[in-house]
Order: C-alpha cells, then structure tokens, then sequence
C-alpha cells in the first residue's frame, strides 16, 4: 500500500527542536509539553504573530532553519523501515515554507528515511494514498472531506482532536498495527478498523 505520512509532529519532533534554539538564542524556559495549540507558537515564544515566528525559524547567517536538525520521535524511524520492508510505499507527504524545502531534503537524508516520494504541498489530499497519517487538525479534516474512502489515522496530540471516521494512533506500534489491520482486512479502508479506545 501507499502510506501518506507527515513529517512534524510525526516523524520529526518539531516542538523540541524549535524550543531548544529558542532556549538557546533567548535563554527561555520553553519545554515541548507546554505548545498545546496548533497555532500558539508565537504566543508562547513572545511573537507578536505567527508570521514572526516564522521569521525566525527561516535560515540565518549562523544557523539553518529550525527544521533541519530536528530530531526523529521514538520508533518513527525503525517503523518506516519495517513498513517498507513488508513491501508498504512510504510516502512523505508534507507542508513547508519555501525556505525549508532544501533543509526538509537533507533531513531526510540525514534520517535515512525510506523514501523515493516526497511531496511538498499544502493541498495534501491531492496525494493519493491508502492510508494517511497526519497530526494537523485542519489537514485531518481535509482527508475526511477528499478521501473518506482511505484509512485515515491522527497521531494525537494536544492540539488535535478525535475525529469520526479517523483512526487514533499514540505511537508508531500503534500505526504498524493499523497499517497490517487494513492490509489483512477485505474490503480495506477506514470502515474494516475497529474504533479507536484511548488509552487509560
């Protein structure tokens, strides 16, 4: 099958990464745990808008982009390579400001990802795929809207929600199991997964 997966948030730890430059470069006290809205960042990092946020994280003379040397959650890694191995088509499926475009390759690199497709895109439904997995709220709701008919699946996180018809995963064991539950079922698709519990 193919298998549309998101890179922050999923693969990549972007909240770590983006707030130990900014302990580095301002001397805050940010941790990860405390972004708990998709679009909070700037409050939290003392911007006075997103676009300044973004500003920020573009390259500098002194550093790359806050992108570029994120690092990989738990397992993401190990379980693309063994959903590739099993014969899956990984497929990156990602939103990036043009000035990431470079760095997002190199990290890819850098990780070893499993890839030989890389789309960047805002219009994300427009990859077609078997199964999806994405932490944005917005692009989860895009998925329900275009691709109803694939397996959609939300890393939760803080700033998402459940969502009818998409599937929950907490981690990459979670997602492996998704992945071999629609490839094993007949028909395939959202509507062969069983609801997802959370955890306790």
């Amino acid at each position: 099958m193919r298998l549309g997966i998101d890179l922050d948030g999923v693969v990549a730890d972007f909240n770590s990464g983006w707030t130990a430059i900014h302990r580095a470069e301002f001397g805050s006290e940010i941790l990860p745990e405390q972004v708990l809205t998709w679009d909070g960042l700037a409050e939290l990092a003392g911007f006075d808008s997103m676009r300044e946020f973004w500003a920020w994280a573009s390259p500098k003379d002194d550093r790359p982009s806050i992108f570029r040397h994120l690092d990989p959650y738990p397992g993401a890694i190990e379980s693309l390579h063994r959903l590739r191995r099993t014969g899956h088509d990984i497929v990156i499926v990602t939103t990036k400001p043009r000035w990431a475009v470079a760095d997002t390759f190199r990290w890819l690199a850098d990780h070893g990802v499993p890839t030989t497709e890389v789309h960047i895109t805002d219009d994300k439904h427009l990859v077609d795929c078997d199964v999806y997995l994405d932490d944005s709220p917005f692009k989860l709701e895009d998925y329900l809207r275009h691709r109803a008919d694939r397996a959609i699946c939300r890393f939760v996180r803080p700033w998402n929600d459940p969502l009818d018809g998409v599937v929950d995963v907490h981690d990459w064991d979670d997602f492996v199991e998704v992945v071999a539950t629609v490839t094993s079922a007949t028909p395939s698709g959202p509507e062969a997964l069983a609801p997802s519990t959370p955890r306790q």
